[in-house]
C-alpha cells in the first residue's frame, strides 16, 4: 500500500515537473545552448528549484505531445520497477534524444525549401537581420508593399518565425506563384545560421537594422555577432543591394567595409531619425524607394510605441514581444517625453554574456533618470539594476502583487511601459 502511495505521489510530482521543463525546452526552441544559458548568471539553483512551485506548461504541438507521451510511458515503466528517482532524469534525457532525428529532419526541410525557392526565378527576396528592429522594419515594409501591390503579392515571415527552420517552413507552406516579394526576417544565435537561411531563400536585398550585445553569450563574442549578422550582406549577389542603419556604429563600420570590398551597392539610411522606431520606418522607406515607390503615405503606419488606455485611465505601452539593450534604453528615452508618472515593468535581459553586468547597470542608470518606479520581475541581474537605479527599482514576481503595486503608485494619466516577456496575467489585469 505504501509503495503505491509513493508511486502515485512520485508520478504526480513528475507530471508537474515534466510540463515545466517541456515549457522551458520549447521556450528555448529545443536548443541545448539556449537551455543551458538559462542557468547561467548566478541563479542556477534558484531557477532549478523554481520548477517545484512555478506552474508552467508548453503549447501542445505535435512534437511536445510525442515527447510528453514518451516521457510518461517511460516513467510508468520505471515506477513499476521501483526506480522512483530515475524518472526525473527523463525530463532532460528524452528531449535530448529527440534532437537526433530533429537534426536529420531539419536538413531535409532545408533542402526541400531551397529546391522550391529555386523554382521562383522572378521572386524578389528582401532579407532583414540585426540585433533589434527586425520585426518592425519587416512590418513597415510589408504594409508599404502590400498597399501598392496587394497582400496576395507580398509574403513575409510571420511573428517571430525567423530562424532557419522558420524561414524554410514559410517557404514550404506559404510561397506560391502569386508572390512578387518575400520579406524574410532572419535571426541567429550563432555564426552560420543566417548563412543557412540565405542559402535557402537567396535574398537580393539585405537590411541590417542594428547590432548590439543581444545573444552575446551564445555567439561567444561581439565580433562573432557582427560577423554572424554580416552573413546576410555577404550572401547577396553581385547586383544585390545592402542597407545599413546609420544610427548604429557597427552598421556604419560594415557599410564602409562593404564599400571597400566593392561588392554590390551599399546604402545608409535613417540618419535623420528622431527616435528609435523611426529608424525602422526609414529603413523600410529606403527599400521601397529603391523598388520604385518614390511617394509613400506613412500617416496610416503605426509606429508601435503609442500608449493605449488601460485600467483606471492608465496609459499602457506594450513592448512585450522581446527586449534588447538598445531597445530598452530607447523606449525609456521615449517614456521621458510623456506626461505623468512613469512606471517600467520588465525582466532582466538574457543571453548577454560578459556584457550583462554593464548593460543592466546602464539600464538602471536610465531608470534613475526617467522612471518613478521600475518593477523588475526576475532576479538574474536585479542587483546590478538596483546599484544604479536605487530605490526606484524593486523586485516583484507575482502578477497580482505587481498589479496592486502599480495601482497604489499611479493615477489616471500615468504611463506604464511593459518591456519584454512580462506575465500575461499582468497584461490582462492592466487592460481589463
Amino acid at each position: 500500500m505504501a509503495s503505491n502511495i509513493i508511486s502515485i505521489i512520485s508520478f504526480l510530482i513528475f507530471l508537474k515537473l515534466l510540463f515545466f521543463w517541456l515549457w522551458l525546452w520549447q521556450l528555448k526552441e529545443y536548443r541545448l545552448d539556449r537551455f543551458l544559458s538559462h542557468f547561467k548568471g548566478g541563479q542556477a539553483i534558484r531557477k532549478i528549484l523554481s520548477s517545484l512551485w512555478w506552474l508552467k506548461y508548453p503549447k501542445f504541438t505535435k512534437k511536445i505531445i510525442i515527447i510528453a507521451f514518451t516521457s510518461l510511458l517511460l516513467a510508468i515503466l520505471l515506477l513499476i520497477k521501483g526506480y522512483y528517482l530515475a524518472i526525473f532524469l527523463l525530463i532532460i534525457l528524452v528531449p535530448l534524444f529527440f534532437q537526433m532525428p530533429t537534426v536529420i529532419w531539419r536538413k531535409i526541410i532545408f533542402k526541400k525549401a531551397r529546391l522550391k525557392r529555386e523554382g521562383f526565378k522572378d521572386l524578389v527576396v528582401i532579407g532583414i537581420t540585426g540585433s533589434y528592429g527586425k520585426s518592425s522594419t519587416k512590418e513597415f515594409l510589408y504594409a508599404i508593399l502590400s498597399e501598392k501591390y496587394g497582400q496576395e503579392r507580398v509574403l513575409k515571415t510571420e511573428g517571430n518565425i525567423n530562424t532557419e527552420i522558420g524561414v524554410a517552413s514559410t517557404v514550404l507552406k506559404k510561397l506560391n506563384e502569386n508572390h512578387k516579394f518575400f520579406i524574410c526576417e532572419m535571426a541567429a544565435y550563432k555564426r552560420g545560421e543566417i548563412k543557412t537561411a540565405c542559402n535557402i531563400v537567396k535574398p537580393k536585398i539585405g537590411i541590417l537594422t542594428g547590432i548590439n550585445e543581444q545573444h552575446l553569450e551564445l555567439f561567444g563574442s561581439q565580433e562573432n555577432i557582427i560577423k554572424g549578422k554580416y552573413e546576410l550582406i555577404e550572401s547577396l549577389p553581385q547586383d544585390g543591394i545592402a542597407f545599413f542603419n546609420a544610427k548604429n556604429k557597427y552598421c556604419i563600420e560594415l557599410y564602409q567595409e562593404t564599400l571597400r570590398r566593392g561588392s554590390g551597392r551599399a546604402v545608409l539610411y535613417g540618419s535623420e531619425a528622431k527616435f528609435f522606431e523611426e529608424e525602422n520606418l526609414l529603413g523600410a522607406l529606403a527599400v521601397a524607394e529603391l523598388l520604385g515607390l518614390a511617394s509613400v503615405d506613412v500617416k496610416h503606419l503605426q509606429i508601435g510605441m503609442e500608449p493605449k488606455k488601460g485600467i483606471n485611465g492608465l496609459n499602457i505601452i506594450d513592448s512585450t514581444y522581446s527586449a534588447n539593450p538598445t531597445g530598452v534604453i530607447a523606449h525609456l528615452d521615449y517614456l521621458k517625453t510623456l506626461p505623468g508618472k512613469k512606471v517600467l515593468v520588465m525582466p532582466c535581459l538574457i543571453e548577454l554574456g560578459e556584457a550583462s553586468k554593464e548593460v543592466h547597470q546602464r539600464i538602471g542608470a536610465k531608470i534613475a533618470e526617467v522612471c518613478d518606479l521600475a518593477i523588475i520581475t526576475t532576479k538574474d541581474r536585479f542587483r546590478e539594476i538596483h546599484e544604479t537605479a536605487g530605490e526606484k527599482a524593486i523586485f516583484l514576481e507575482s502578477p497580482q502583487e505587481i498589479f496592486e503595486k502599480i495601482k497604489s503608485a499611479t493615477q489616471a494619466g500615468d504611463v506604464v511601459l511593459l518591456e519584454s516577456r512580462v506575465p500575461k496575467e499582468l497584461i490582462r489585469l492592466l487592460n481589463d
